[in-house]
């Protein structure tokens, strides 16, 4: 059984948790500085510890383990990552934050254990995805990535309700966006390039925003003519986002930004999951197009209904931390999301929600 500590209590956490501790194959401990949320989490084969990350008690919890996952708010990924390196244990995360993931890269340097941010959907299992489907290509021309995590009854002006952390939200509404155009690595503005298209009868707009790459501009630059990643929500959305953004400047306030979209937009668990990558070039001696399109609802885990991006999240870091124990994964050093094999990923337990 290998020990594996969770940091972050959160509605991922849960999910994480009763994934994992469900197997029996994993003794799970969950810190967190907030009690309350600590008392959600499922009591078997799980150990709780209310600890606040940046006291000296957090290393202390750290020593012994096996594996340590990163579920927390993305300016704590460093000291998470850190501690997990001092300890001597493997480190994954959900970060889709772009600064975080070059800090893991420079701690990843000589280490002798694992580090691989980004194992959640996007970026995440959508990098998995597309890589795979490049592979299949001679020489590429386009490689397009739109992932959505919508309601599945939207009823407000935005068309959206919250269903993960508002943080990493305004993170992919506000920062600068990594493409590559024309053969070239850019950055892009977000919330720009909007473009709309339909997947079985409902329309949808799609638009830059950041993070959902990971790294695969590092993997596919030189060897791509156009690579993307747009988020895709229901027509009308980005417009109401820009105004407050740009117009009304909470772009540069995220704290007011945060509060409004919190005290505002309800939380949903009856959503959707969007996936949807299309890769173009020649095979063959054609140019040739091949997509990928998948759609995941909400449903009961462990007899608790849970949100599909609860699910989706939660599934592929345990499903990623599951292939490095089963040796299907590098075992040291940085590790990207593509270097693990769909075929692997999809027939994973935990990778069978994607399935």
């Amino acid at each position: 059984m290998k020990n594996v500590l969770l940091v972050g209590g959160g509605k991922i956490g849960v999910a994480i948790t009763e994934l994992l501790s469900a197997t029996g194959d994993y003794r799970v401990t969950v810190v967190d500085r907030d009690a309350a949320m600590l008392a959600r989490m499922p009591k078997k084969n799980v150990e709780t510890r209310a600890v606040e990350i940046t006291s000296p008690e957090f290393a202390a919890a750290v020593k012994g383990q096996d594996i340590v996952l990163s579920a927390t708010p993305y300016h704590l990924t460093a000291t998470v990552a850190e501690a997990a390196k001092s300890a001597g244990a493997h480190y994954l995360d959900l970060t889709e934050d772009v600064e975080s993931t070059r800090t893991i890269k420079t701690l990843a340097k000589g280490a002798d254990t694992a580090f691989i941010p980004q194992c959640g959907l996007a970026p995440g299992f959508i990098s998995i995805v597309a890589y795979d489907l490049a592979k299949k290509f001679e020489s590429l021309r386009d490689v397009q990535m739109r992932v959505g995590a919508l309601p599945v009854y939207p009823h407000n002006a935005l068309k959206y309700n919250l269903t993960w952390s508002t943080d990493g939200l305004i993170n992919e509404y506000c920062n600068p966006c990594e493409a590559v155009r024309d053969g070239r690595r850019v950055e892009v503005p977000s919330l720009e390039e909007l473009e709309h298209f339909d997947l079985d009868g409902v329309q949808y707009e799609a638009f830059n925003t950041s993070g959902g790459l990971g790294t695969l501009c590092d993997t596919l630059e030189g060897k791509v003519e156009n690579l993307n990643y747009k988020t895709a929500r229901y027509p009308g959305h980005r417009d109401i986002v820009k105004m407050l953004v740009r117009d009304l400047h909470l772009g540069t306030r995220r704290d007011i930004f945060k509060d409004v979209l919190e005290t505002a937009i309800p939380i949903t668990y009856q959503d959707v999951v969007l996936i949807f990558v299309t890769v173009s070039g020649m095979r063959g001696g054609r140019l040739t197009q091949e997509s990928y399109a998948k759609k995941i609802y909400a449903q009961e885990v462990g007899g608790t209904l849970m949100s599909a991006i609860q699910i989706t999240t939660a599934s592929g870091i345990c499903a990623m931390c599951d292939m490095l124990v089963e040796g299907k994964l590098p075992q040291k050093g940085f590790v990207r999301q593509e270097e693990a094999k769909l075929s692997d990923f999809l027939a994973n337990r935990f990778g069978k929600y994607y399935a």
